[in-house]
């Protein structure tokens, strides 16, 4: 994903501050010793998201425990206890969506930015087909959703709504292996599905001017009046369809059975997704 899905740390408590950065340095420590040290650079917020999501319906978790910290041997960090089975999916669900997103920069960039992502490949390519072994349905995800974003680009769309599908169709389907639960997973792609939306509609305003220069795909070029900055065409655009989004994943959101975490992952959607939506746009 693109490192949005944050939570609004200033409006956390404490307990709530040292459990969201328990789950970010224990889906840290499972990336390393499942796909090596390099994934462990790979690390977002919003693979936390996600752990936090799949979390929250597990009925069996142990408690936090103090351990040193790989990058730090000297600092203690707190970590989620016993809750291999929680960060395996996420992991996995890192280093299949990296892949299918080098292989995208590799076709969109040119000259030597074009061979760092073919090296990047090559140091993930062993991850990914590790992850992908786990968890073939990840994989099937990673790749109709490449296929589809390739498809729309290779034709241009100018449909911002049909350009938002591949996203969004891959997040819907993502967030619904976090419960086992009919009426949650219905709520969960429901989820999903706007958040991808809200996902991909952020990531086009932001890259917008760079990609006039570049002349890279852009569903927004699409009816841009002249004389008109990209940047305020953009926000003024994008904005009241994102503000929608929010409003789908609030509701979707206050539909679900959560066990735990429930606080955190309602500052992160009613807060920390605006907090980094108007930081974005007013760059």
């Amino acid at each position: 994903m693109f490192g949005y899905v944050r939570a609004c740390k200033p409006e956390l408590r404490v307990k709530e501050f040292e459990m969201y950065k328990a789950v970010y340095c224990s889906l840290c420590r499972h990336l390393g010793r499942r796909y090596g040290i390099l994934s462990r650079l790979t690390l977002s917020y919003d693979f936390t998201f996600l752990a936090l999501l799949k979390m929250s319906f597990d009925p069996q978790f142990a408690g936090l425990e103090r351990k040193a910290c790989f990058f730090c041997p000297i600092k203690k960090c707190n970590y989620c206890k016993d809750a291999e089975d929680t960060f395996d999916f996420p992991a996995a669900a890192a280093m299949v969506l990296l892949y299918y997103k080098i292989e995208d920069n590799i076709l969109d960039e040119k000259g030597v930015a074009k061979w760092k992502y073919y090296l990047m490949r090559l140091s993930f390519g062993h991850s990914h087909k590790k992850a992908a072994k786990r968890y073939p349905q990840l994989e099937t995800i990673g790749k109709r959703y490449f296929e589809a974003q390739q498809a729309l680009e290779a034709a241009a769309c100018e449909d911002l709504d049909r350009a938002c599908e591949p996203t969004a169709n891959m997040l819907k389907q993502l967030l619904s292996f976090c419960s086992r639960d009919p009426c949650d997973r219905h709520e969960l792609e429901r989820l999903g599905y706007c958040l991808g939306r809200f996902i991909y509609l952020l990531d086009a305003a932001r890259d917008l001017p760079d990609d006039f220069k570049t002349g890279a795909y852009n569903p927004l070029k699409a009816g841009m009046p002249e004389g008109v900055k990209s940047e305020d065409y953009a926000r003024e655009r994008v904005t009241p369809q994102l503000y929608v989004c929010l409003s789908q994943m609030q509701q979707a959101f206050e539909g679900l059975q959560i066990m735990k975490c429930k606080d955190i992952l309602g500052n992160i959607l009613y807060l920390g997704l605006e907090e980094t939506m108007q930081k974005e746009l007013n760059a």
